[in-house]
């Protein structure tokens, strides 16, 4: 082999064994962010869709007789709640008969002026209604209707129970369950897979949301529509319902002998662990404010 012929290939390997570094040294590109918003049929069913708006999601629900909706989802972007109506509009030309709010936090209900002007009776939680008459927040509507202890609405042919399973991440929860369909909306107080954050947790009811998961999972559901989306945007499962339940009572038990032994706040936020929950989504990053929550019901008693 000629000089010229052997530099010419060993120029060639080089160039093409640092091409291939480069390119192994090029990052993945990110995954393309999800639209601003999406309406999606709920998969095995008739009339069951979800509007979701950046990290909210609401359910609503067709019928030959009219539309009933959930939660606007309009906190500090009005535009949400004139979409969603636009994305309804787009099923069915049938009227918003109902807007029913999953608990007073409004990051979920706020905005709901455009489904009242369009004549939807609003409906929620007893206390709901109090609380948002009281608080008088700015594009709330205050409901028209309060239920106690639960309801049954029927419309076109869908039944719709409105169920209050007591105090969880609110005092005013309300679940949503479809009967027909097995499916339940019920917002904020079911992680799916996950440890709850902060937000969940601050203004909680510990023991009581453990009785609440158990009164929603006596209900005969399968499916889970929550309140934002689910991992990959899939919906919630009895299991996680079950797996967040255990985490609870486990979280309960270990932080009371912290408590009683004097270790609440400190050093329980430290010491306090449950490492057969460590797979969930967020533990590392929220396991201590669930303890420090904990803390303040079994170390303070509030």
């Amino acid at each position: 082999m000629h000089n010229k012929t052997l530099i010419t290939l060993l120029i060639g390997a080089v160039t093409t064994g640092l091409s291939g570094i480069a390119l192994a040294q090029t990052p993945a590109p990110a995954p393309a962010a999800p639209p601003l918003f999406a309406t999606t049929k709920v998969e095995g069913t008739d009339n069951v869709y979800i509007f979701r708006y950046q990290n909210h999601q609401a359910m609503f629900i067709v019928t030959p007789a009219g539309v009933i909706a959930t939660d606007p989802i309009s906190y500090g972007r009005p535009q949400a709640a004139k979409t969603y109506l636009e994305e309804i509009g787009k099923i069915t030309k049938a009227p918003v008969k109902y807007l029913i709010y999953s608990h007073h936090h409004y990051d979920h209900i706020a905005g709901g002026k455009p489904f009242k002007d369009a004549g939807a009776k609003v409906v929620a939680h007893k206390r709901a209604k109090e609380r948002l008459a009281t608080l008088k927040g700015l594009d709330v509507v205050i409901p028209d209707e309060a239920v106690n202890g639960k309801r049954t609405i029927t419309l076109g042919g869908t039944t719709l129970e409105l169920v209050d399973t007591g105090r969880n991440h609110s005092d005013s929860s309300l679940v949503m369950f479809l009967p027909k369909e097995k499916i339940i909306f019920a917002v904020d107080f079911n992680s799916l897979g996950a440890v709850p954050s902060r937000l969940a947790v601050n203004d909680s009811y510990p023991t009581e949301w453990e009785a609440s998961l158990k009164r929603t999972l006596a209900l005969k559901w399968d499916r889970q529509i929550p309140g934002h989306p689910g991992p990959g945007g899939r919906l919630g499962t009895r299991e996680d319902m079950e797996k967040q339940l255990a985490f609870m009572t486990d979280l309960s038990a270990e932080v009371k002998k912290a408590a009683d032994a004097g270790k609440c706040f400190d050093p329980a936020g430290k010491d306090v662990r449950l490492p057969q929950y460590g797979t969930l989504t967020g533990y590392e990053a929220n396991i201590e404010w669930n303890i420090h929550r904990w803390c303040g019901y079994w170390g303070r008693g509030i």
